[in-house]
């Protein structure tokens, strides 16, 4: 994957810093051992999220100097709709800030009290808003996908032996079925179109409407057309269009395949669902023609909708996170197994076997990763998800189109270093902070 010639090449530099040890060991103890509290000038390598935290490229920001602000009806808005509906072929879409509104627009209309959403596996905002309503969210990844060893092409399957189970038993309670594109609790891992389809076989059944949370849409097309039988010469936007035919709906954060800073959408075919969503929209987010953004970020993200479709521009995405996860695993760090789209996830479980689930090994890592390089990661485990968590993970997102090779050896480098004194590390207890969201707003303290 990392023999395909680079697709671009960089035109602006952003200056980063350095700091040394007895400063990031200040630093870290003011944040409360939770990297969220950073400020990012502290930072040399910053792998907290890949949402936002890309480069544009020289067309959306020329796009964006062609935004039209108006606050109804900007051709800004009608380049961004006419592009998505390209895309999904959802006739009804709504522009959000970010994902996480979608989210809510969404959950707000359509749920009640009680409900239950199956998903192949809930990420962290996602599960907040559906617990926010008082439904619950029923995580149904496949019994493989709890290997981290395990070499399989689409560990982020949902699992299709439970979801005919628990909808026979309570379709009544169903509002609706989300799968995620690619698993991002589950590392990262991709989704077949064949479980795609089959979900939503199931879903339909029983009259119930399916939605994708599709923020990484595009990455998941690429591995169905390397592993899937009979998409290997089949263009990546034609395989979306696949994707998306089989579902009733999409939400999806354009902070990470639509190449932008800011943004998302919540999509549709249902027009008595949209007329409610497009209500709720307008009360939290503003008028159905911006959603919560100015005219010059819908331009931006109609240019970046179709760039991240590109396959070179996926092989080179891909391959550099198989890369970083190729060189840790040669150094033996322990790593998820394959690597994902868009992250490389550390198996903190085993790198620090000695830090019990209540110390919360993951956050003890992300610590080690300041502390040793001024590399900031999160924790998937226990810190985020407390007893839904299933594995203790650290997520290395890439920021798309940001860091070069240099910058992913660091991470290597780092981390080979923490693995030869791993023994001392310590685990963590939360002193302030709580609820679904509580990672990015808990203090900790090292267990001495």
């Amino acid at each position: 994957m990392s023999s395909f010639p680079k697709p671009y090449k960089v035109k602006v530099v952003e200056p980063v810093w350095l700091p040394s040890a007895e400063e990031r060991a200040r630093f870290l103890a003011q944040a409360g051992y939770n990297l969220f509290n950073l400020d990012s000038a502290a930072i040399y390598v910053d792998l907290l999220t890949d949402s936002g935290t890309g480069a544009m490229s020289q067309a959306q920001w020329a796009a964006l100097m062609e935004g039209d602000e108006a606050y109804a009806g900007s051709r800004s808005f009608k380049l961004f709709l006419e592009t998505v509906q390209e895309i999904t072929g959802f006739p009804y879409v709504l522009p959000t800030h970010q994902g996480r509104a979608a989210e809510h627009v969404l959950f707000t209309s359509l749920l009640k009290a009680g409900d239950l959403v199956p998903n192949n596996t809930h990420f962290d905002t996602t599960r907040a808003n559906i617990l926010a309503v008082g439904a619950r969210p029923v995580d149904l990844p496949l019994a493989q996908a709890l290997d981290p060893e395990l070499e399989a092409p689409f560990k982020g399957d949902m699992d299709l032996e439970a979801l005919p189970d628990l909808l026979q038993r309570e379709h009544a309670r169903i509002p609706l079925v989300m799968v995620t594109v690619t698993n991002n609790t589950m590392a990262g891992q991709p989704v077949s179109l064949g479980n795609v389809r089959a979900v939503a076989e199931l879903a339909h059944s029983y009259g119930i409407p399916v939605f994708l949370d599709a923020c990484r849409y595009a990455e998941n097309c690429f591995f169905v057309r390397e592993r899937e039988p009979g998409y290997v010469n089949k263009e990546v936007k034609e395989i979306a269009r696949e994707l998306f035919s089989y579902v009733d709906g999409c939400t999806m954060s354009a902070k990470k395949d639509g190449l932008g800073n800011i943004g998302g959408f919540l999509a549709m075919r249902d027009p008595h669902l949209h007329e409610r969503c497009r209500e709720r929209l307008i009360l939290v987010e503003g008028f159905p023609t911006y959603g919560g953004l100015a005219g010059r970020d819908l331009a931006a993200l109609a240019v970046g909708f179709r760039e991240a479709l590109d396959l070179n521009y996926l092989r080179d995405r891909v391959g550099q996170v198989r890369w970083l996860g190729e060189k840790l695993n040669q150094a033996g760090i322990p790593v998820y197994w394959p690597p994902g789209g868009h992250a490389v996830y550390v198996n903190a479980g085993r790198l620090l076997s000695h830090i019990p689930r209540d110390q919360f090994p993951g956050q003890a890592l992300v610590c080690a990763l300041y502390l040793e390089g001024a590399v900031r990661a999160v924790e998937v485990g226990s810190a985020m998800f407390g007893s839904a968590a299933r594995m203790e993970l650290v997520r290395l997102a890439l920021p798309r189109r940001v860091y070069t090779q240099e910058h992913l050896q660091h991470v290597v480098d780092t981390l080979v270093r923490i693995k030869e004194t791993s023994g001392q590390i310590r685990g963590l207890r939360i002193v302030e902070g709580e609820g679904p969201l509580r990672h990015f707003l808990a203090r900790f303290e090292p267990i001495v």
